[in-house]
């Protein structure tokens, strides 16, 4: 079934109209796979750099954030959590590999023992499994993390400009970043590049999310073969 176009204002309407009822991964899947954003209608929130993707909040409530995430070839996130929180991405434009991992272990599992978050993080040994990639583009599946799946990298793929939309189930000021080569965690402050179509970031100082990076593009075969 073809997806219905609707403005960026009648898409946020729509989704905060869920939150009478519990919020949960499939009530906004089925909601999300329905719908696509008038390009034009998301024109104030699109903000392109060479040297780093950056996020921009269109909307946010105590129950529902919404972002534009703009990227430039080569550009991805560290790997990183979602602070136990439900995630939904959409692929507006172009195209990007998500990689999601599962963590096996670490030694600073009492750091998970928080409340309001997933983890302290802070381990400087870790052990997270690589699983499976999956392509997103635009019109494509919608795609997710919750409970399960929390864990994951994001990709440009090809040589366009990409733009994804991404809800997660409550406002996420921090995530866990994780660096495989040193085996290492820690906790990441998250910022936004534009609030509601205004620029609030330095560039000179704008961390971007949980890990801009300007890096060789990698291929989606080399993705799928793990390297």
């Amino acid at each position: 079934m073809a997806r219905r176009e609707v403005g960026a204002d009648e898409f946020v309407a729509g989704l905060a109209s869920l939150e009478g009822s519990p919020v949960t991964r499939d009530r906004v899947l089925d909601y999300c796979s329905e719908r696509h954003l008038d390009p034009h209608s998301l024109e104030r929130y699109l903000h392109f750099r060479p040297d780093m993707y950056t996020r921009n909040l269109i909307w946010a409530d105590p129950i529902f954030e919404v972002m534009a995430l703009c990227w430039m070839p080569g550009q991805r996130t560290v790997i990183h959590s979602h602070n136990g929180q439900l995630g939904w991405m959409s692929v507006e434009r172009g195209a990007l590999a998500v990689i999601n991992y599962k963590w096996l272990g670490c030694n600073a599992a009492d750091n998970q023992n928080v409340s309001g978050m997933d983890c302290l993080a802070g381990a400087t040994e870790l052990d997270l499994e690589r699983r499976e990639v999956v392509e997103c583009a635009a019109g494509g599946p919608i795609a997710t993390v919750d409970k399960l799946q929390t864990i994951h990298q994001v990709v440009l793929q090809g040589k366009e400009p990409a733009v994804s939309i991404h809800i997660y189930s409550r406002p996420i000021e921090s995530c866990v970043a994780y660096d495989l080569k040193q085996r290492t965690c820690w906790r990441r402050t998250l910022s936004f590049y534009s609030r509601y179509g205004e620029v609030v970031l330095d560039p000179a100082v704008a961390a971007g999310g949980p890990g801009p990076a300007s890096v060789p593009l990698i291929p989606a075969e080399r993705l799928r073969r793990g390297q």
